[in-house]
């Protein structure tokens, strides 16, 4: 892989002169907002007009990567499981369910670059390949950086397997020698291609010695006259010790064992053995860990820490984790230009094999382009209790303030806000109050959307929000003349006020057109009637409607009667129930009681006698049609009087 610049990038804003104007800003959860003010820099001119727009800076546009987001999908399903893991679990089980929790993030990772990959190759808008160029470079430096992470600290791999698994490290982040062996094997005549022996030493500096010996037998069977000095090789090759970590030899026989090996490889050096073939002796002077020789190779090597792998691996297969730090120093001031600085990637990278984890961290929140990395990672390495070496308490609060931080991000995203909040979920000092804030943020533009807000805060019993919630949706839902809607959002928030409103709305409706709408809404009130008085007489009256529509009369008779005795029907609305009683005063079957028509007859001049105080003036037409109402009313009125009189005293005798 080659080196990779994780510099972060820097957005110019066209339009504001940062040298002539005074410019002002304003951070969003995912975004800056920047703007020109009406001050002037000292010393600056007029700076000619304005330019009055208001600039947004995205911070994190990898949100917005269809791909990307894929990243965030999968990792956020990871970081659950690893919030499962029981913390009174032995820690001998819990390492490798971390290992391999790591190893999931990583394949997460992979299988992001590899699609960006793709579809740059397929692309043929050069301004699309530049930004997934980009992007893979910065997931390869992610990788790269967290694969070391996991062999350094998640892992720990002890001397001897420590090696091995910086080998496959290695081998990993340097793919491009499978594509050069390819590349030769399948030419013509592979022992002359140009890069034949490129593709050997590239296999010797990585220990793969057994491919290493392969392409060797190629050559060597072209050569009989030269072949002895090959088989030495390939004898030289083939008895290179490799620690097993699987077998009962202890480390300290592999490192006899190795040095055994070690010394007949320079001695065979000294004697001159592959004296006749420049490139075999080049070979076995990298085998006895000459630096000078591996160093003319760094196009084959390509970075320092290949270079430091590899002459570990020459030099001091046995290497302890508390000795890496001394080596990776000296590897990258052998390996890099001394006029030229290095590169963030390599000081992040040199701050891991120096153990120094928040520097590590530190560092990667600089230089990378958003939080994903440094949130997951922290996060991982904190349930490893890798983060507490100082301060117990640091750790944690490090942990929390970078899943914070990402979470934050994800909320400014139409659809990954909802993966934020199981991050706030696992944040136990602020997440709780983050999510309160960022919640009311999310715009609902659906109902659909807002239910799904809704149901977050319920499960969390964020009731504050789940009043604002259903209060904006039932005034939208009022303004869009919505009334089932917005009684419903209404009786979710509890707001009496508000279902008082809409009830008042309901029964205009009904007074306007005669009958109802919404009506499964309300017949289904239940409990949520007694929220208001208005949304009781709603309830109740409907429930009028329903009895008499049922011929159920007597019953439908003394509901009514106790909407107006009980007060619980609005005085506005009492000649309307008065009116509705009037297809039950005139059945030839008496409804109401002797009692019942008293109580009528009293209800109709307490209106009336109030209607006379405060009556307002009303078009001549109104007043014939409220006289002839009141008419029949007393009518009625009077003649069920006279046969419920007649059927109770018939009753007594």
């Amino acid at each position: 892989m080659e080196e990779v610049d994780v510099e972060p990038t820097t957005t110019l804003i066209p339009g504001v002169g940062l040298k002539q104007k005074h410019v002002g800003f304003e951070w969003g959860p995912g975004d800056i907002l920047v703007y020109e003010t009406n001050f002037k820099l000292q010393g600056a001119g007029s700076g000619g007009p304005g330019f009055p727009f208001v600039h947004v800076v995205r911070k994190d546009e990898d949100i917005y990567s269809p791909i990307l987001r894929k990243l965030f999908n999968e990792s956020h399903h990871i970081f659950v499981g690893l919030q499962n893991i029981k913390d009174d679990m032995p820690s001998k089980n819990k390492k490798p369910q971390f290992v391999s929790v790591s190893k999931n993030y990583r394949s997460v990772i992979r299988a992001c670059m590899e699609e960006l990959q793709q579809v740059a190759v397929s692309t043929q808008d050069t301004s699309l390949v530049a930004q997934y160029s980009n992007q893979v470079s910065i997931l390869l430096a992610i990788e790269l950086i967290w694969n070391l992470c996991e062999v350094l600290f998640i892992d720990a791999a002890p001397a001897g397997i420590l090696l091995l698994h910086l080998l496959d490290w290695v081998r990993l982040h340097k793919a491009d020698v499978d594509e050069k062996v390819r590349e030769v094997l399948q030419s013509e005549s592979p022992t002359h291609h140009h890069a034949y022996w490129e593709v050997v030493i590239s296999f010797v500096l990585q220990g793969r010695m057994d491919e290493a010996r392969q392409i060797l037998m190629k050559q060597a069977n072209l050569q009989p006259a030269s072949r002895p000095i090959y088989q030495l090789m390939d004898s030289l090759l083939q008895k290179m010790p490799i620690f097993n970590p699987g077998s009962t030899q202890t480390l300290t026989e592999f490192d006899v064992k190795w040095r055994h090996w070690h010394e007949e490889c320079d001695r065979y050096l000294q004697d001159n053995s592959f004296a006749s073939n420049r490139h075999l002796e080049t070979i076995c002077k990298i085998l006895v860990g000459d630096e000078d020789t591996m160093l003319e190779h760094k196009e084959l090597l390509g970075t320092w820490y290949h270079f430091l792998v590899s002459r570990l691996l020459f030099f001091h297969p046995t290497v302890k984790p508390s000795e890496l730090h001394y080596y990776a120093q000296s590897s990258m001031d052998m390996f890099l230009d001394s006029r030229s600085a290095p590169e963030p990637l390599d000081s992040i990278l040199l701050a891991a094999f120096e153990f120094d984890l928040h520097q590590v961290i530190k560092d990667c929140s600089i230089a990378l382009n958003n939080w994903w990395f440094v949130a997951h990672l922290t996060d991982l390495l904190d349930h490893c209790k890798l983060l507490q070496s100082h301060n117990l308490h640091f750790g944690s609060n490090l942990r929390e303030f970078l899943v914070l931080e990402y979470a934050s991000g994800l909320f400014s995203h139409h659809s990954l806000w909802q993966l934020a909040v199981d991050y706030f979920d696992h944040c136990p000092e602020f997440g709780r109050v983050y999510l309160e804030l960022q919640i009311e943020r999310v715009p609902l533009e659906t109902e659909r959307k807002a239910l799904k807000v809704l149901r977050i805060c319920e499960q969390r019993q964020m009731n504050e929000q789940v009043r604002s919630i259903c209060k904006i949706m039932a005034k939208r839902a009022l303004s869009n003349n919505r009334l089932g809607s917005a009684l419903s959002w209404s009786i979710r928030a509890k707001d009496a006020a508000f279902a008082t409103l809409i009830s008042e709305r309901f029964l205009q409706d009904y007074c306007t057109r005669g009958s109802f709408s919404d009506l499964d809404l309300i017949d289904n009130l239940g409990p949520a009637m007694l929220l208001s008085d208005r949304l009781t007489f709603l309830g109740k009256y409907r429930e009028f409607h329903r009895l008499y529509g049922e011929m159920r009369f007597t019953e439908a008779a003394k509901l009514l009667l106790s909407l107006m005795t009980a007060k619980i029907a609005p005085r506005s609305f009492w000649m309307t129930l008065l009116t509705d009683a009037l297809p039950l005063l005139e059945q030839k079957e008496v409804i109401f009681s002797v009692d019942q028509t008293h109580e009528l007859m009293f209800c109709l001049e307490e209106l009336t006698s109030d209607n006379s105080e405060t009556k307002p003036e009303r078009p001549a037409q109104d007043e014939d049609i409220e006289s002839t109402k009141l008419e029949l009313l007393r009518l009625a009125l009077a003649r069920n009087l006279a046969m419920a009189i007649v059927k109770e005293g018939t009753v007594e005798a």
